[in-house]
C-alpha cells in the first residue's frame, strides 16, 4: 500500500507548471471515435484517468501511438465495437462519454455504468433525456449496462432540467453527426465544454455557443482527424494557488488561463491573499494568516465544487469563522472527518459546513476520500506541524500529474512510500 508522507511547515516557493485539463481530456479522447481517422492530441496529462480511457479505446480497436509522454496519436478507424464492459468502465466516471461518442458513430452503444469518485448519487437521467430527444431508445439492463440504439439520429431541441457538465458533453458528442440542428438549452459553461467544442470543430463539426447556456450544433455527415492541444487544468492551477496561500508561500503558477481562475482568485483576494495575474501565469503570495470568507459552489462561472475541499483547508487556519455552502454534490464534505483529526474545527450540517479558523493543524494519519478531498489532504499535510501520512492516494493520481515532484520542486518535504497493508502485516507477524 503506497502513501504520501509529508513533513509539514515549509512555505512553498518557486514555479510550478500546470498540466492539461483532466476534465477536458476525458471528453476529448472519446470524441476521437467520431472522426474515424487519426488525431494528434498534445498537452495530455499523465494521470490514471487518461490511462484508463486510452486502455478502453485500445481494447475497442483504436491504435495508440505515444509521441512523447504528453502527446499521442490515436487512430480510431478500426474501432469495431460499441460495447464497453463493466470491468473497464468502472475505472473512471468519464466512461459514460463513450455512450454519446459510440451512439454518434454507430447509432449503438452498450456501456456499463461508470465508476470514479463517490460524491453521492450521480444519475444520468439528463444524458438519457438528450439521447432520446435525438431519436435513440435507451434502456438500463439488469447488469448495469446502458443500452442505447437508434435507426438514425436526428437533431432536436434538448432542455436540460439541471446544469450538468456530463449531460452537456454527452449530448454534444451524440449530436455532432446527427441530421439537422440540435439546440441544447441550459447547457453547462465550464472551460472544458468550450475545449471539447473547439476540438469537435477542428475535426469538422459545426458547434456554436459553447461557453454560453445555449449550444447550437448543425450535424455534419463526416468528421476528420486533426491536431489539438488540451487547455491547462483550472482545478490543478487552483490547487497550487491555495497551497501557496495556505503555507504562506510565494508561487508562480505557469501555463494557466487566468480568466478560468477568476472565481478562485476573487476568493483568495477576499481572504487577503496577494494574487498577481500575467498573460499565462498567476503569482500567489502570502505572509500572514488568511482572513475568513464565505463560499457557495456554483456551476461555471461560479466557484467550482472541485475547489471546495482545498479551500476548506485554507479557511480552517484562517482568522474568524467561514461558511461553505455546497450546491452541486451531496457527499462533498466527507473530508471533514479527516481535517478534524488534524485539529480543524469544521462542523457539517447537510450541504453546509461552518469552519472556525484555528492557529494551525497537526500531522496525523489520514486518507483521501476522493480526488479533490485527497488534494485538500495534501495541502493540510503541507501546513501541519509534524508528519502526515495519506492513504488511498490512487484517488489523487486520477487527476494530478507528477504531484509529488511538483510539490517537491516548490520546497515541500513529501515522499511516496510503500507500506505493508494489514494482511501483509499479519503474514509477516505469523512468519
Amino acid at each position: 500500500m503506497d502513501k504520501f508522507v509529508i513533513n509539514g511547515g515549509h512555505p512553498l516557493k518557486g514555479e510550478v507548471t500546470v498540466s492539461g485539463a483532466k476534465n477536458a481530456v476525458v471528453a476529448i479522447l472519446p470524441a476521437t471515435i467520431l472522426a474515424k481517422d487519426v488525431c494528434r492530441i498534445e498537452n495530455i496529462p499523465n494521470i490514471s484517468d487518461v490511462t484508463a480511457m486510452i486502455n478502453i479505446l485500445n481494447i475497442m480497436g483504436a491504435k495508440i501511438k505515444y509521441i512523447n509522454k504528453n502527446t499521442i496519436e490515436i487512430d480510431t478507424r478500426f474501432i469495431n465495437s460499441y460495447v464497453v464492459e463493466h470491468e473497464l468502465s468502472k475505472q473512471l466516471r468519464a466512461s459514460y462519454y463513450l455512450i454519446g461518442a459510440l451512439l454518434g458513430r454507430f447509432n449503438r452503444a452498450e456501456v456499463a455504468m461508470p465508476g470514479g469518485c463517490y460524491l453521492g448519487v450521480r444519475p444520468i437521467d439528463q444524458h438519457i433525456k438528450g439521447f432520446e430527444a435525438l431519436g435513440a431508445t435507451v434502456t438500463m439492463e439488469e447488469n448495469a449496462m446502458v443500452n442505447a440504439r437508434a435507426d438514425k439520429l436526428l437533431g432536436n431541441s434538448i432542455y436540460l432540467d439541471v446544469v450538468s457538465v456530463g449531460a452537456t458533453i454527452n449530448c454534444m458528442l451524440a449530436a455532432v453527426r446527427a441530421r439537422g440542428l440540435t439546440i441544447i438549452e441550459n447547457a453547462a459553461k465550464e472551460p472544458h465544454i468550450v475545449d471539447l467544442a473547439n476540438f469537435l470543430n477542428t475535426m469538422g463539426a459545426d458547434v456554436r455557443g459553447a461557453g454560453t447556456d445555449v449550444i447550437k450544433i448543425h450535424g455534419v455527415e463526416n468528421l476528420h482527424g486533426c491536431e489539438y492541444s488540451i487547455i491547462p487544468d483550472q482545478i490543478e492551477a487552483g490547487t497550487y494557488m491555495v497551497a501557496a496561500a495556505a503555507t504562506k508561500g510565494n508561487v508562480l503558477v505557469k501555463n494557466v488561463i487566468p480568466k478560468h481562475l477568476e472565481s478562485i482568485t476573487a476568493k483568495l483576494v477576499e481572504c487577503g491573499i496577494n494574487v498577481e495575474e500575467y498573460d499565462d501565469a498567476v503569482r500567489v503570495s502570502a505572509t500572514g494568516r488568511a482572513g475568513k470568507c464565505n463560499i457557495k459552489t456554483m456551476p461555471h462561472p461560479g466557484f467550482p465544487t472541485d475547489m471546495q475541499p482545498q479551500f476548506a483547508v485554507l479557511l480552517s487556519i484562517a482568522k474568524g469563522t467561514s461558511i461553505i455552502s455546497e450546491s452541486v454534490w451531496d457527499n462533498r464534505f466527507r473530508y471533514a472527518e479527516q481535517l478534524s483529526r488534524m485539529g480543524a474545527q469544521i462542523h457539517v450540517n447537510g450541504k453546509t459546513a461552518v469552519i472556525e479558523g484555528v492557529e494551525g493543524l497537526k500531522g496525523a494519519p489520514i486518507k483521501a476520500d476522493d480526488l479533490r478531498a485527497g488534494a485538500a489532504m495534501m495541502i493540510a499535510g503541507l501546513v501541519a506541524t509534524g508528519v502526515t501520512e495519506i492513504e488511498d492516494i490512487h484517488h489523487i493520481e486520477r487527476g494530478y500529474e507528477n504531484v509529488v515532484d511538483k510539490f517537491r520542486s516548490l520546497g515541500a518535504d513529501i515522499q511516496r512510500k510503500e507500506f505493508p497493508d494489514d494482511d501483509q502485516k499479519i503474514q509477516m507477524g505469523a512468519g
